[in-house]
């Protein structure tokens, strides 16, 4: 059992007698921002992938990797950072993610080519890593009631509205061209930001908090992450090697290394540690189904955006500028919808849910169907899009409020951790699967390929819905 290790008032939580609410609602838009970031960069870069190609001659497995190696190390050290906020406290272990975070992307900037980006974008995602858990566990804590029911719809339109407006801000930025930059400038866009964030946050994160003596599940990280890497590897490179034995194979010793994964946690709690997936976390009402629907969500989100990325620019041949305007309807909708979704009586909160996934899944199937008879994206398919955003809306900040809504503010940390990581995992899984079936098909006709890629996405959300209504029983 743990002991705290230096003790300290807590920060006032907000509620109906806050006593500064201004600071604390500037400290909300301060860590929220730099959460943009961290959710921008898994999607900015999706507009720049043909630039990125051009410039580095980058194939198109590479090019998976660089939108997905970032998210693959957030994913599998986000319970681990969070482990770390508690140890060490969320005001350092954020300011430091925050910094390595900052320096990463410029590195990212000035990468010479496909493989130094790769790497690069890697530790952008543990800088990402260190510094995103620290942000749910800051709100569970600093806010209570109404107050935190608000934040936390903040928070779930930040992270999924972060990457519908990704595409946008990338549009922009590559069209712009500062100082020559290119592609370069979706990655450089972070540092003066990061920089401005680090000059304020010190100011505003409590400097004073409860520790813990948290103890790292490095077992349990050593099986995971060749678990993953095994899984989204031969997903990514499997279609330009033809998939050859060896890509089965790592399929194969993932499933193990799942399995594996699972057995290690179990004999960590036995013996007294601290495994990354807690058993008194897990054990929270809704909170497995809650991260099995975020995953699946995320997934196909994740794996959309990046073929509709490349296909409004490759196949129709659209400008980064236009082809990140096409998403503006999409970010407009969902993000009405998140702000707002509260104001709905509570009796209808959780059948919104499921019936906001079925919504989406059915908008990405007829936007498929058009896209696959060779339609552009005139205004029946913007429609469609606006109409897809407006039901992740609908379901994601009300799915994100019911499964942390009764975790309370000792398990926040490990909560949000479990959640990012599943969302972090979909959006891993999105681009590896559904990337790798639209670049399988284009061989035989990118736009019917692109549709029938949506069409597919439009039937996994469906899951997803399935997954929802056992969650918010």
């Amino acid at each position: 059992m743990t002991q705290p290790l230096t003790q300290a008032p807590p920060s006032p939580a907000v509620g109906a007698l806050d006593p500064a609410p201004r600071r604390v609602y500037t400290l909300l838009a301060v860590i929220l921002l730099g959460q943009f970031m961290a959710v921008l960069d898994a999607s900015i870069v999706n507009v720049a992938i043909p630039s990125i190609r051009t410039s580095l001659g980058a194939t198109g497995s590479a090019l998976q990797l660089i939108v997905s190696g970032y998210v693959i190390a957030y994913a599998v050290l986000m319970v681990t950072g969070a482990r770390l906020g508690d140890r060490f406290g969320q005001r350092t272990m954020f300011l430091t993610g925050l910094a390595l975070f900052t320096i990463a992307s410029l590195a990212c900037g000035l990468a010479w080519n496909a493989v130094a980006l790769i790497g690069f974008r890697f530790a952008q995602g543990v800088g990402a890593a260190a510094m995103v858990p620290q942000i749910m566990t800051l709100i569970q804590k600093n806010f209570t009631g109404t107050a935190r029911m608000r934040a936390l719809s903040a928070y779930a339109a930040v992270i999924s509205g972060g990457m519908v407006v990704g595409q946008i801000v990338g549009g922009l930025i590559v069209t712009a061209d500062i100082a020559e930059t290119g592609w370069r400038g979706v990655f450089l866009v972070n540092v003066p930001i990061g920089v401005a964030l680090l000059a304020v946050a010190p100011r505003l994160l409590p400097a004073a908090t409860a520790r813990v003596d948290r103890r790292l599940d490095l077992a349990g990280l050593a099986v995971l992450t060749p678990a993953v890497l095994l899984l989204v590897l031969p997903l990514v490179l499997g279609h330009e090697q033809h998939w050859p034995a060896w890509t089965w194979f790592a399929i194969a010793c993932a499933a193990i290394g799942f399995a594996g994964f699972g057995a290690v946690e179990r004999l960590v709690h036995r013996r007294g540690g601290e495994p990354l997936f807690a058993d008194r976390v897990v054990r929270a009402p809704g909170l497995v189904w809650a991260a099995l629907t975020l995953m699946v969500v995320m997934t196909t989100f994740s794996g959309w955006l990046f073929l509709m990325a490349i296909h409004v620019q490759g196949t129709l041949g659209y400008s980064a500028l236009h082809a990140g305007l096409l998403f503006v309807p999409m970010g407009v909708t969902f993000a009405l919808a998140s702000m707002n979704w509260s104001r709905v009586p509570a009796r209808y909160h959780a059948a919104m849910i499921p019936a906001g996934q079925l919504f989406a899944a059915a908008t990405m199937v007829a936007l498929g169907a058009l896209v696959r008879s060779g339609h552009g994206m005139g205004p029946v398919e913007l429609t469609l899009t606006a109409a897809t955003g407006l039901g992740y809306g609908i379901a994601f900040s009300p799915l994100m409020n019911r499964a942390l809504s009764k975790v309370p503010p000792v398990l926040a940390a490990d909560a949000s951790g479990i959640l990012a990581t599943a969302s972090q995992l979909g959006m891993v899984l999105g681009v590896a699967v559904f990337g790798s079936i639209y670049l399988t098909l284009a061989g035989s006709g990118a736009a019917a390929a692109a549709g029938t890629t949506s069409i597919a996405t439009g039937a996994t959300v469906v899951v997803a819905a399935a997954i929802a209504s056992r969650a918010v029983r």
